[in-house]
């Protein structure tokens, strides 16, 4: 049987590695993505470490062969900052170059016949950025967590099996010069491929997630506002229907209509009507809660839904009207006129979205009838789904309807 020695493993470990940096140089630079040019040099610095360190250790000397490892380090340092990068934050300068400087200062400072506080630095330098690596796809991830495993155990596992034998000599009280021979040299080779190929597999696990989630957001986003459209919107608040009906709690929605909105765009051009649909979209965004949806729903129209009762969702949607009323815009030094109207509709827990929206839509045109630049609630109640089937079968007489103006019920009043 053939045995391949520890020379050949790292030299298939360094073929690896260098073929994988520049399949991420070729894609990094094919899809314009920063981090993969980080991942794509890390890889090429540590092939070439291993390189210099394997074929040329014995022309270069122990010392020299040694120092070159820094190079190594520093690609360790890039892997943690390609991670960084990916997820949109600054490289960290100092930390791509301290690993080597410590490695270096070991060399100088500790006696030639060193060799295991050497072998201790050396892997506790690659064992820390790999941990940091770990932190850095953790801290992102955090929300997902079962998905996210594999982004974090592949660098754990890295510094774990560089460790290992350090630690294992600890406890056995053995020779750490004895490791250079032994079975480990042939494993940390191994182990050079495996992390190699697994965090490459990380890397387009990543890059292929966030194409993913790019495209869902663009598919139910507005490009211009930057808020649900119409499909985002609909399923966003599918899930708040489900959500408040399993509680038993009403909701509330509304359509805004900004008032004479083709009129602006016919005296300041489009361009002036798109500053004017961002800034109503900032207004319901600042004006609302954080607990409240809201989305474009085409042209000038926007909607929103909101956990609550018909009278507060009155009082919400009458600041909006206000703050949007008093925006003060200019173009061209000419006032513009920046009203809206809106038309508001509650139902009780589980009522569908089209029935509130229908409902809503009937209360905005009946603003723009009494003269725009005000809110206006439906005058019926729409019933749930579950009211309404129940109805049908007979089982319940449906709810007398519930004339509302101004977020008062009228329909108690006149009972009395």
């Amino acid at each position: 049987m053939m045995s391949l020695d520890s020379s050949t493993l790292y030299l298939v470990a360094t073929l690896v590695a260098a073929m994988l940096g520049g399949m991420l140089l070729f894609f990094g630079r094919q899809e314009k993505i920063a981090a993969l040019n980080w991942w794509g040099f890390a890889y090429l610095l540590g092939a070439t470490s291993v390189a210099l360190w394997t074929l040329a250790g014995a022309m270069l000397g122990e010392v020299l062969a040694l120092a070159f490892n820094a190079v190594g380090f520093v690609a360790c340092a890039m892997v943690w900052n390609a991670a960084r990068v990916f997820h949109g934050r600054r490289p960290s300068w100092v930390g791509l170059f301290a690993g080597a400087v410590a490695w270096i200062v070991a060399l100088a400072t500790l006696p030639p016949d060193a060799t295991t506080l050497r072998m201790t630095v050396g892997a506790g330098i690659v064992a820390l950025y790999a941990a940091l690596t770990a932190h850095e796809l953790w801290s992102e991830r955090r929300k997902s967590v079962q998905r996210s495993w594999p982004t974090v155990l592949v660098p754990l596992l890295h510094g774990f099996v560089l460790m290992l034998p350090i630690l294992l000599g600890d406890l056995l009280h053995a020779d750490h010069s004895n490791f250079n021979s032994s079975v480990w040299v042939g494993a940390f080779a191994v182990e050079l491929v495996l992390y190699a190929v697994g965090t490459v597999f990380v890397i387009f696990m990543l890059v292929s997630e966030r194409t993913v989630t790019a495209h869902k957001v663009a598919a139910s986003c507005d490009p211009l506002t930057g808020m649900f459209n119409r499909r985002g919107f609909s399923e966003a608040t599918a899930r708040m229907i489900e959500r408040e009906a399993k509680a038993g709690r009403p909701i509330t929605v509304m359509i805004f209509d900004i008032d004479h909105f083709k009129s602006i765009n016919d005296r300041f051009g489009h361009p002036a009507g798109d500053e004017i649909l961002k800034l109503f979209a900032n207004v319901i965004s600042s004006t609302l809660r954080i607990s409240d949806l809201s989305g474009r729903i085409g042209g000038e129209e926007f909607a929103a839904m909101l956990p609550c009762n018909l009278e507060e969702a009155m009082h919400a949607a009458e600041r909006v009207r206000e703050t949007f009323a008093t925006c003060g815009i200019e173009v061209d030094e000419a006032p513009v006129v920046t009203t809206v109207s809106i038309g508001v509709a509650g139902g009780p827990a589980g009522t569908e979205l089209d029935v509130l929206l229908a409902a809503a839509d009937t209360a905005l045109y009946q603003a723009k009838r009494s003269g725009r630049n005000r809110v206006e609630a439906a005058e019926e109640q729409p019933l749930s789904l579950e009211q309404g089937r129940r109805a049908i079968a007979g089982k319940t007489a449906p709810p007398k309807s519930a004339v509302v103006r101004g977020g008062v019920n009228l329909s108690a009043q006149n009972a009395r």
